[in-house]
Order: C-alpha cells, then structure tokens, then sequence
C-alpha cells in the first residue's frame, strides 16, 4: 500500500497517535517510539495533513504537497481578526 492509500483510508485517530508519537517521542500509552517510527509518522502526519486538513498554522503542508507559509503580513491580518472576537481575549504583553 502507498502512503496516500495510507492516509486516505486512515482515521482521524491514527492520524492523532502518529502526530503524538512524532511531537513528544512516545505513543499514547507511554511506549517509546523509535527513530524508524518517528520517521514514519511525521511522514504520515503530514501527507495526512496535505489531503485532510485545512490548517491555519503558520508551517504546514499543502493539498499539492508543498510546504505552505505564511507571510508576516497575512499572520498580522490573521492574529487582528481573532483579536476582534471576545473569546480569544487572553492576556497580552505590551510593545517593548
């Protein structure tokens, strides 16, 4: 099977586990993940990302599979809009 076989068919909880495994070195359960497995998942994590999700992060990879960032600008736009919504007040620092 090919990872994009993989990750068509894959549950959104695999997808969870992998992205654990590859983010804190250990699957969910507390067993330690290999280097051969910490390679596997981050390359499943993001060929999954690239076909499932719509992320707003500032890195990720795009539905073409090439790595999508954000320009200073369109984060400044981005982070101005949520700041217009009352749930996302949350403590800020002053400009130094």
């Amino acid at each position: 099977m090919d990872i994009i076989s993989l990750v068509d068919n894959m549950s959104e909880d695999m997808y969870l586990r992998l992205k654990c495994a590859a983010e804190t070195g250990k699957w969910p359960e507390g067993t330690v993940v290999d280097l051969a497995q910490k390679t596997s998942a981050l390359q499943i994590i993001m060929a999954y990302q690239s076909r499932h999700l719509n992320s707003d992060e500032i890195l990720t990879v795009g539905a073409d599979g090439q790595i999508v960032d954000k320009t200073k600008r369109e984060l400044k736009t981005q982070f101005a809009n949520l700041n217009d919504k009352p749930e996302n007040n949350i403590a800020r620092f002053s400009d130094l």
